[in-house]
């Protein structure tokens, strides 16, 4: 059940040699059940199932056996889109030069965000009717980002970008490559 991708690495063009990450996070949905559990739900809901559709059939309800199977394979069915669903994510790079976004869908699609991090404004969205958002701004793009998350995890991953932030752009500019 565990198909999640591979994410690469920054490659070394955008991060810039010897520049260092300053933030780097992978944010991934969270799966409260795990393939053993997977197994021993499905193995039980298969054990209630097949019992009470044999009783079924003992009494002479037969058709109702086949609805007992078609529930199985219908849980079976939502379980495995729930978790080909678990296999998007979404990497938050910060360099001097950029922070860069890149979204993972869960048939392997990658979208890649840049933006200059000086400009660059966090700001977390609370609305009680519904969960927030996190927006990422700077020169007129706006991106959302973590919105598998919950309120709690955007609040912290909010915090702590804002940390890099500011660090990044207190720290002094990376010296310019000579020319020539």
């Amino acid at each position: 059940m565990d198909d999640t991708p591979a994410i690469p690495d920054l490659p070394d063009a955008v991060a810039g040699p010897g520049d260092g990450c300053r933030f780097n996070a992978v944010l991934t949905p969270h799966r409260s059940l795990d393939r053993t559990g997977f197994v021993i739900l499905m193995t039980a809901v298969a054990a209630i199932s097949f019992a009470a559709g044999f009783a079924f059939l003992l009494v002479g309800a037969w058709p109702v056996f086949g609805f007992f199977g078609l529930d199985l394979a219908l849980i079976y069915l939502a379980f495995r889109i729930n978790y080909f669903s678990a296999r998007a994510a979404e990497t938050i790079a910060l360099t001097p030069n950029a922070l860069i976004v890149r979204r993972y869908s869960p048939r392997g699609a990658v979208q890649c965000f840049s933006l200059q991090p000086y400009w660059l404004r966090v700001e977390l969205e609370d609305q009680p009717s519904r969960a927030g958002r996190l927006l990422l701004s700077s020169h007129g793009r706006v991106l959302s980002v973590g919105a598998f998350l919950t309120s709690a995890e955007r609040a912290t991953l909010a915090a702590a970008l804002k940390r890099a932030l500011d660090q990044c752009r207190c720290a002094p500019a990376p010296a310019p490559a000579p020319i020539g």
